[in-house]
């Protein structure tokens, strides 16, 4: 996992991720809904990892309201992006990779929209969160399932590790009791294998490997690339592209 390519890619999308990123925003809307329905209030001390653009963060400063807000972004650029939520007193920013930076104990929550599937060792990361949580605190994210994407994957043969709705529950059930669970297949429709590839640079997501790029580095490479694109995924008159999020609500284990 190239983290330094990751953090210049998704600072690069800046200015195109929050009109291309619909996804993330249906998934960021899935995400408050479920919180709200599962974890019990007030959730005072809050801490979101890869907060991007902030378009998470917004809507859990509005549905939770609570007194501490720690927004954490490996790309430090991030903070801009935020600066209208920053300027409000219980919201910090924090820079850095969220599997080592130095996180505050006792917190009520810790939460993250599509970002886990960058971790180095998610397993790892779930121990952590339990030993920053409270006694009654709550680990809520969504990330991405091994059907994510899996256009770009077979013909690129590169990608990242996903792991199933499964692995991750078991991987959690260590420290945490799962409050719910589940995932979803989103298919996008794009004219031609060229705007798929727009909008995941847009998006920042073609930060997925260095190899995967260096194959489309040509005009011949970008056309060879296409034309098995549009024989291989052609539903009617577009091509399509697949998105699967996973999406998880856990409570720390009381002892």
């Amino acid at each position: 996992m190239d983290k330094q390519l990751i953090a210049e890619r998704f600072s690069k999308a800046i200015p195109t991720y929050p009109q291309e990123a619909n996804v993330q925003q249906q998934i960021a809307d899935k995400m408050i809904h479920l919180l709200t329905e599962h974890i019990s209030f007030p959730c005072s001390k809050v801490i979101e990892f890869g907060c991007g653009t902030g378009i998470y963060s917004r809507m859990l400063l509005q549905a939770l309201r609570p007194e501490e807000l720690l927004l954490n972004d490996l790309c430090p650029e991030m903070k801009y992006c935020c600066e209208d939520i920053l300027r409000k007193e219980q919201v910090s920013f924090l820079p850095g990779d969220a599997e080592t930076v130095p996180f505050p104990a006792e917190s009520t929550l810790i939460t993250s929209c599509s970002a886990l599937q960058w971790f180095e060792s998610p397993e790892n990361f779930f121990k952590r969160c339990n030993a920053l949580l409270n006694n009654q605190g709550y680990f809520a994210f969504s990330t991405f399932g091994k059907e994510n994407m899996k256009e770009i994957r077979e013909l690129t043969g590169s990608g990242l590790t996903y792991r199933s709705r499964e692995e991750l529950v078991a991987a959690l059930s260590t420290h945490f009791d799962i409050l719910h669970s589940e995932e979803e297949l989103i298919p996008l429709s794009f004219d031609n294998p060229l705007k798929v590839l727009y909008h995941l640079k847009q998006t920042g997501v073609t930060g997925i490997s260095s190899s995967s790029s260096q194959q489309l580095r040509t005009r011949r490479d970008l056309q060879l690339f296409s034309e098995r694109y549009t024989q291989e995924f052609t539903q009617g008159t577009s091509v399509s592209l697949t998105y699967h999020p996973i999406y998880i609500i856990a409570k720390k284990k009381e002892i």
